[in-house]
């Protein structure tokens, strides 16, 4: 190729160059009001954004947060009225930590405690209100919350239901402590039915999974109390 058509060839390059950029500045001129405006908006958008979560989300969650402590040692002490209606002073309770803090991750976790006061207070169309409203996400909690689901069914008669419940909080778990843990509550309710060779079948998957568990290791007295029981009808 000789030195004068590379010339050619690269003034083309250069031609090109320059319509494109003469093409791009004609369009930002012609359009400059819509630029500005689309960018004045994404300004406003992102600091709006950004305003929403540093100075009303986190303050409220953080809020939250504070309420849903104090709350918790009332739960753990098992004084499930206080936990979910407040002290009358400085807690205001679990119910009314869902209201004031709605969509937030804090409220829904109130949810969870408050189901659980409500069944150990009997109250149990309550229990499965909140229980059922809890969105979760957390690989411990959301078992335990599909267990008092389980739990709340045995407490009104329905066995069926409760037992559906323990299994799916089981496979939920998918952990070598918890599972047999919910696994348990299967076999007992099963027992508690009288579906002795279903009883008898569970505690024998206890056994055979979960040996080194404290559920594994009394698996056989469930057992023998389920043939005895068996044979005794």
């Amino acid at each position: 190729m000789s030195q004068k058509h590379q010339e050619n060839k690269a003034d083309k390059g250069f031609e090109n160059i320059e319509e494109a950029l003469t093409s791009s500045e004609r369009f930002i001129e012609k359009n400059q009001k819509t630029i500005l405006i689309v960018l004045a908006a994404i300004v406003v958008i992102v600091g709006g954004i950004i305003a929403y979560n540093y100075l009303y989300k986190n303050p409220r969650n953080e809020k939250a947060q504070a309420a849903l402590y104090k709350g918790e040692r009332y739960f753990q002490n098992q004084q499930d009225s206080i936990a979910l209606f407040g002290n009358g002073n400085d807690y205001i309770g679990f119910e009314n930590i869902i209201r004031e803090f709605s969509g937030t991750k804090t409220a829904d976790l109130a949810r969870a405690y408050a189901g659980i006061s409500h069944s150990r207070l009997g109250n149990n169309e309550q229990a499965l209100d909140y229980l059922n409203k809890f969105n979760g996400g957390d690989f411990l909690i959301t078992p335990a919350v599909m267990g008092a689901v389980g739990d709340v069914y045995m407490n009104m008669g329905n066995t069926e239901k409760a037992i559906s419940q323990f299994n799916s909080a089981a496979r939920k778990a998918n952990d070598e402590m918890l599972s047999p843990i919910y696994y348990n509550k299967v076999g007992l309710a099963y027992l508690s039915a009288k579906n002795f060779d279903k009883a008898i079948e569970t505690f024998q998957m206890i056994k055979d999974r979960y040996i080194n568990s404290p559920q594994g290791q009394e698996a056989d007295k469930y057992i023998k109390a389920a043939q005895l029981q068996q044979s005794g009808n």
